[in-house]
């Protein structure tokens, strides 16, 4: 991937895939546990472009973005963006079929939300859902209203911040547990959504992809995470699953690092032979000591 642009990290057909482009091109290369990086990071961090169903389309202006963050969008871009128009509530119909999902990522971190049908479930991978299903189908408009109104009546959150999902990481209960809890949310809302306007889907499955996340044992006790990088750093060793758009990397010393990949996007990256790690910023993150404990280091 020598001299591209990362453009980020998404999930497709059920493999993730961290894409980047020579403005001409993209390339995506498939991320999988095990693999050795080694990476090299040159600016300046230029937008990244719009994203959505189709082809990338890249950044007309060349946009220099501010080089720390996640958000790798001029503002041009971003009001160009079909997804972040989607997500702002700016799009009314845009004629295609969606469903209503409701996803667990932890005891009593319960999330509804819409996808695309055609996305199939790439929109619950790239959140890094441990378990989710589909209770619903039908036009935006129709699963837009149905989806809040679940959020409306406290049955599930229609956001549920990064730092919570990755502190909940540690303590993910037993399979029959995390599928009860989500079989018991599916029962409610199909009851609260009867005669509402969009096609239920009472017999959906109850999907866990805790395994695939790599959280089946939890994360590391310990690790540090990635909160900032530049030019010149450098990102060495040997990868873990993917969770969502995150990467557990294991150097050569020092304990695994967790790379938020937004926090690439718009950058150049260049392969090759890297020694080790340099260059970051890092914050220290630990197993909380007991039930009571809040971890306020994670994202």
């Amino acid at each position: 991937m020598s001299g591209w642009t990362v453009t980020g990290l998404s999930w497709r057909d059920g493999t993730p895939r961290l894409t980047a482009t020579d403005r001409q091109r993209e390339h995506a290369r498939e991320i999988t546990p095990g693999m050795r990086i080694g990476w090299t990071v040159a600016g300046p961090r230029r937008c990244t472009g719009v994203r959505g169903s189709g082809r990338p389309r890249g950044c007309p202006y060349r946009e220099l973005v501010a080089p720390e963050g996640r958000s790798s969008q001029c503002e041009t871009c971003q009001r160009a963006d079909p997804g972040l128009a989607l997500a702002r509530d700016r799009i009314l119909d845009d004629g295609r079929s969606y469903r209503l999902y409701l996803a667990w990522f932890g005891p009593g971190l319960l999330k509804v939300g819409l996808t695309g049908e055609h996305r199939g479930t790439a929109r619950l991978l790239d959140q890094a859902a441990p378990v989710f299903t589909f209770v619903g189908r039908g036009r935006l408009p129709a699963v837009r209203r149905a989806e809040l109104t679940v959020a409306q009546a406290g049955l599930a959150r229609e956001r549920v911040p990064g730092s919570v999902k990755s502190a909940a990481w540690w303590g993910l209960p037993e399979v029959a547990d995390r599928r009860h809890e989500l079989a018991r949310l599916r029962a409610e809302v199909l009851r609260l959504l009867a005669d509402h306007g969009i096609e239920l889907i009472p017999d959906g499955p109850l999907v866990d992809r805790t395994a695939l996340l790599g959280l089946a044992d939890g994360p590391p006790p310990a690790y540090r995470r990635i909160t900032g990088l530049g030019p010149g750093a450098t990102l060495a060793g040997t990868l873990r699953p993917a969770i969502g758009s995150h990467l557990f990397i294991d150097p050569a010393e020092g304990g695994p690092l967790l790379l938020d990949t937004r926090l690439l996007a718009g950058w150049g990256l260049a392969a090759g032979e890297v020694g080790g790690c340099s260059g970051l910023d890092l914050q220290a993150c630990v197993r909380p000591t007991g039930p009571d404990t809040t971890q306020d280091a994670l994202f």
